[in-house]
């Protein structure tokens, strides 16, 4: 498992020839399994757009310092709180001049400032600008604070000088996070290291008759950013999937089936040893009384009249046969379109489980077949409102909520 897997890593781009290097950085930190925020200056959009600084991280670029759909607006102190790590690269002579001085009028110097954990600056800059003395007295200042710069490496540059000023690497920024990451560890091993996690995803199909079914919208997105996350934070997953057209992560053991009894049978089994079940799936809650062995076909004129049976409720089935017994720990998702968080709440003391995980699907930035999630967690100690976040980075902060219910 990568050293940054699940690491929170801010980026800072600011303005200078070396920002085209940074869609390359984020592909490396995201194959390491890191997630990316990346935010970006003014200046620095005017060489690299932050449309493809999108593509590359799965997240939204952020620049703006007073952004409305920021938690209270206050993206500077949301994007501070969120990041484990913060790197500014490129770091313009400009930039630097700014954030040693303690400077707070843009997104990427605010956070800088509200930023209480490692800092890290790769200097980009012409030869002369990186030998002026303020620009010596600017680093010197910022080392002293307890930033980390990193570089500049030596070579020929864009303007067509030679000398020290060019930002170092890609691959050698990603080796220097890695090393943080390393020294950084953790005071205790990952709750999660050699647990059994079982999680359901996607929709589920009843059959009506050979070539027709009924089902939903579920993408399989979720469950599977989940599946991804706990696997990287060294649990074993087994991963019971309706339906869906993503490929199976790294890691993971998955089992494809169609049908609300199919999940229930593989769910059933691989719960045997759990540690964790999290049922993400969006499971048919009806079926066809009885499926038609030919094709219905249409009569004009007549209306189809469909008899339906309820599917079995696969997460408190397996909380009746759990009883009163540890595990495993329970979580339930709950994809509501009203009332989300009095349904969640009444979903959690009807099917017995540990959690329920509530997210308003009526939502467009948040619902099916979105890139991005928004929840509160209902458990044993209250509720959690979590921000609006990528799917992946969601289920990391989920893994941490539900570790508090494990048992040694």
């Amino acid at each position: 498992m990568s050293r940054l897997a699940a690491r929170h890593i801010l980026l800072g781009i600011t303005g200078g020839i070396a920002a085209y290097k940074c869609c390359e950085l984020v592909r490396q930190l995201r194959r390491e399994g890191a997630e990316v925020q990346v935010l970006m200056t003014p200046a620095a959009a005017a060489f690299v757009t932050p449309l493809s600084l999108q593509a590359v991280s799965g997240r939204p670029v952020r620049t703006d310092l007073l952004d409305p759909s920021a938690e209270a607006a206050m993206g500077h102190i949301e994007l501070a709180r969120w990041g484990e790590v913060l790197l500014v690269a490129p770091a313009s002579a400009d930039a630097l001049a700014r954030l040693a001085q303690g400077h707070a009028n843009d997104l990427l110097s605010t956070c800088y400032l509200a930023f209480d954990g490692p800092k890290f600056l790769a200097p980009a800059m012409n030869q002369a600008m990186w030998r002026a003395p303020a620009t010596g007295r600017n680093v010197a200042q910022l080392e002293a604070d307890g930033a980390t710069v990193l570089g500049p490496a030596s070579g020929s540059q864009a303007c067509g000088d030679e000398g020290p000023g060019r930002m170092i690497e890609p691959a050698d920024l990603v080796q220097a996070l890695e090393a943080w990451a390393s020294a950084r560890g953790d005071s205790s091993p990952s709750p999660w290291a050699g647990r059994h996690v079982v999680i359901t995803a996607g929709p589920t199909r009843e059959a009506l008759d050979p070539v027709r079914y009924l089902t939903n919208k579920s993408s399989g997105q979720q469950g599977f950013a989940l599946a991804e996350a706990a696997v990287a934070a060294g649990a074993r997953v087994t991963l019971i999937t309706g339906p869906v057209s993503l490929p199976t992560p790294a890691g993971v053991t998955r089992i494809d089936v169609e049908a609300a009894q199919d999940m229930l049978t593989a769910a059933e089994a691989a719960c045997a040893d759990a540690d964790l079940c999290v049922a993400v799936a969006a499971v048919a809650d009806y079926r066809v009384a009885e499926v038609a062995t030919q094709k219905l076909k249409r009569q004009d004129g007549v209306p189809l009249t469909l008899t339906l049976v309820p599917n079995p409720d696969i997460i408190a089935t397996l909380a009746a046969q759990r009883g009163s017994r540890a595990r495993p720990v329970l979580v339930a998702f709950a994809a509501e379109t009203e009332n989300v968080l009095a349904h969640a709440r009444s979903k959690r003391s009807k099917k017995g489980v540990d959690f329920v995980v509530a997210n308003d699907v009526s939502r467009a930035d948040i619902g099916f077949n979105s890139e991005e999630n928004c929840v509160t967690v209902l458990g044993p100690s209250g509720e959690t409102a979590l921000p609006k976040m990528s799917k992946r980075a969601l289920s990391t902060q989920l893994l941490q909520e539900f570790a508090s219910a494990l048992t040694p």
